[in-house]
């Protein structure tokens, strides 16, 4: 059933149940907002976004309120341009006066809704709130001095996450956003996920800066400093330079690396090939002993945290493997070191990931070498490596492709699609099934297991056995099948399951859109996820047991999948985590 509404005087017709808000869209018209996300449930806190109805007497919150049929509404008389330049000069009256030295300077939704509402003085005085900065995490840092109350991070954290780490406190210039009863983030439930600071509209959360570190370790001369490069940062990177959504930018990152000082840069897609190798091994021991299925596969390491805290009873069915970037690092020190006569503790390996997660992973103990030291040393963020290229002068688009290094920079199609939601599973079946049936598989594609906007279940015959998988987008929909698994409601051979939405195109580390779109935006992931299944097509080797350069490091190095210094090198364990501390 249909509606039809005056907005500035121009009919438009939309479904019932249509908000203001999407309708005045529908027309051109972008009521400014605040507080409002595609996806998210509805807060109306900020009011940014208030608009004069007919007949009402008080104006109204545009994305809370349903169109009805007849409403007559005005979204842009000079009270309401007043009453909206009003609040948000409220706003900034309570807020940090830092924007040139701030994270999110140019790219914050605050400072960009000022300039366009008009806003050129702070009229208001007042109390003005003060929280000390929360930088207990390894992963995100939290300002509450900066927090607007808009509650975005409150509910990406319980409604898309599932974690429910955050919560409103107090009440008045008191009230504050942060863990029960104000814990540390380190002493928290949090996953290091990073999605609190994708959505956050100013800066009230960021990731820990790694950059000062990086900078550090390229001007020390005692130090061969190489890079390695996580697939999504290739489909997302160019976001950051204004070029457009899903343009694969693998080439110029690695010339733009090598710009920067690095003395070899690498490609973590070899790593992913490598996790390939070494779980489809894995799950065709399970499979056929019959023994801890499901194998839960993932190379998020904000999914493990997950997991550890609130499924411990589940950890005997996860993959044993590293993540890629882990796997990689460990090869970096151990086989790249052997092979150009490198000191491994002069080898600092900095990675480039699009999840903030990632910061948080490489402390863990586990991924140590035997020495103390860890295995990768820095983690950037695709946000952090923009901002170094930028501040070293590089102009991104101008820049000439460049070739990752040997021996641990060549890889299949099928590690590129890791970036992905599905993306893992696909690899892991591409492998597992050439290797159950000794025959080259007629359709490489497992295009059934793609695009999952929250569950996709499939049956896959290899070998003449049906093999049950499922993907999950995003941890709420993980929490969806780990539950019917426990219950016994489902029966699956191999579930994928990811931390972020849309797998790690959508990490918590990657370029904020601009223009003033959603940062988990349908369009732009779907964008990002083709661009990584472009690059797969268009490789002549697709499948991770084809890469030459991966058998040449099992015949020289590892010996063979699930080979006892393989275990060593590249598997790890994981435990039911308390939320004080790492261990």
């Amino acid at each position: 059933m249909t509606i039809n509404i005056m907005i500035n005087d121009i009919e438009v017709t939309v479904p019932q149940g249509t908000t203001i808000m999407q309708a005045a869209e529908q027309i051109g018209v972008r009521i400014p907002r605040l507080c409002y996300l595609k996806d998210l449930s509805l807060a109306g806190a900020c009011r940014i976004c208030v608009v004069k109805v007919e007949g009402y007497s008080n104006f109204v919150a545009s994305c809370a309120t349903e169109a009805l049929d007849g409403m007559v509404v005005q979204t842009n008389s000079p009270e309401i341009r007043e009453a909206r330049r009003d609040l948000v000069e409220l706003i900034l009256d309570n807020h940090p006066k830092d924007c040139q030295i701030c994270e999110r300077d140019g790219r914050c939704e605050l400072q960009n809704l000022a300039y366009a509402m008009g806003v050129r003085e702070r009229l208001f005085a007042g109390k003005r709130k003060q929280h000390p900065i929360d930088d207990s995490s390894l992963s995100v840092i939290r300002n509450a001095e900066k927090c607007i109350l808009c509650q975005r991070c409150i509910r990406v954290c319980a409604e898309v996450q599932g974690v429910h780490n955050l919560a409103q406190m107090y009440r008045g210039v008191d009230t504050v956003v942060g863990p029960a009863h104000l814990n540390a983030m380190s002493e928290s439930v949090c996953i290091y996920c990073g999605q609190c600071a994708n959505v956050c509209p100013t800066a009230a959360f960021i990731e820990m800066n790694a950059t000062d570190a990086v900078w550090k370790a390229l001007a020390d001369p005692t130090k061969h400093v190489v890079a390695q490069i996580a697939p999504s940062i290739r489909a997302a990177i160019g976001e950051g330079f204004d070029l457009p959504a899903g343009t694969p930018e693998t080439g110029r990152t690695v010339t733009a690396l090598r710009r920067l000082g690095f003395d070899a840069v690498f490609d973590t897609n070899f790593g992913a090939d490598l996790t390939i190798m070494e779980e489809a091994h894995e799950f065709i021991k399970r499979l056929t002993a019959n023994e801890n299925l499901p194998l839960l596969t993932s190379c998020s390491s904000g999914w493990v945290v997950f997991l550890e805290r609130f499924y411990p009873e589940m950890i005997p069915f996860a993959s044993s493997c590293r993540s890629p970037m882990t796997m990689l690092s460990v090869l970096l020190k151990t086989y790249y070191a052997k092979q150009k006569g490198l000191n491994p503790d002069d080898i600092y390996v900095v990675a480039i990931m699009p999840c903030t997660a990632k910061k948080f992973e490489i402390q863990r103990p586990e991924h140590r070498s035997p020495n103390g030291l860890p295995y990768t040393d820095s983690v950037l963020t695709t946000r952090e490596l923009v901002w170094m290229i930028k501040a070293y002068g590089i102009d991104f688009s101008c820049l000439e492709p460049g070739d990752f290094d040997s021996p641990l920079g060549f890889s299949s199609g099928a590690g590129d699609i890791f970036g992905a939601t599905g993306g893992v599973l696909e690899a892991a079946l591409r492998t597992a099934s050439e290797s159950l049936t000794g025959q080259p598989l007629e359709q490489i594609e497992f295009t059934q297991v793609r695009n999952a906007k929250d569950v996709k279940e499939a049956t896959v015959m290899i070998a003449g056995q049906a093999i049950n998988v499922a993907v999950a987008n995003g941890l709420t929909n993980a929490k969806r099948i780990l539950d019917r698994v426990k219950a016994g409601d489902k029966h699956y051979h191999l579930i994928e399951l990811m931390a972020c939405p849309g797998g790690c195109i959508g990490g918590g580390g990657q370029p904020y859109p601009q223009h003033g779109r959603y940062v988990l935006d349908e369009d732009i992931l779907q964008l990002r996820a083709n661009a990584l299944y472009h690059i797969d097509q268009t490789k002549a080797v697709r499948k991770s047991h084809e890469n030459p350069w991966i058998k040449r490091l099992y015949d020289e190095f590892l010996g063979s999948p699930g080979s006892d210094c393989a275990h060593t090198l590249l598997h790890t364990k994981y435990s039911p985590r308390h939320p004080r501390g790492i261990r």
